[in-house]
């Protein structure tokens, strides 16, 4: 058994995953997955098919965007969205804080807070797509309308 499974963050989004579909399961990758390319590369796939998780500041709130990883999230769209002029990428600091996860194993589920989820709509193109489950080399597949659903996710154009 692999010991990143031990880890309490990808126990934390393992189970928050589990509850959602029994038989969605975390897939441990011998490779970092910290980017994209890199997840997309052990992966064996389209680097869109990779979700980037980015937590982005706005006024008070934080706002966690779930973004196609051949695309960017464009802070005006979300300045737009949120009728908010103060919007940027979340610190190191403020993205362990709230999802209790590190940069690059932002996983889209079981987060230390609860916070407002935006997905990118281009996400819609593949089948199967990836997320981070809590560790640079862990990831879990599942498909869009799922992935919707997991995080009560909202379907926006966020991506420049």
């Amino acid at each position: 058994m692999n010991s990143i499974l031990f880890k309490e963050p990808v126990k934390r989004a393992e189970k928050a995953i589990k509850e959602f579909n029994p038989n969605l399961r975390v897939i441990v990758l011998e490779q970092t997955a910290r980017t994209a390319q890199d997840a997309a590369t052990a992966l064996g796939c389209k680097v869109g098919a990779i979700v980037k998780s980015l937590l982005f500041k706005a006024g008070e709130e934080f706002i966690l965007c779930l973004v196609s990883g051949d695309k960017r999230c464009s802070l005006n769209k979300l300045k737009k969205i949120l009728n908010e002029k103060d919007v940027s990428m979340a610190n190191p600091e403020d993205v362990k804080k709230i999802t209790g996860y590190t940069i690059g194993g932002v996983s889209p589920t079981g987060h230390l807070i609860k916070i407002k989820i935006f997905i990118d709509e281009n996400l819609k193109n593949f089948d199967s797509i990836f997320a981070a489950a809590g560790h640079p080399n862990a990831v879990f597949k599942i498909d869009f309308e799922s992935l919707k659903s997991l995080t009560s996710g909202i379907t926006q154009e966020i991506t420049q």
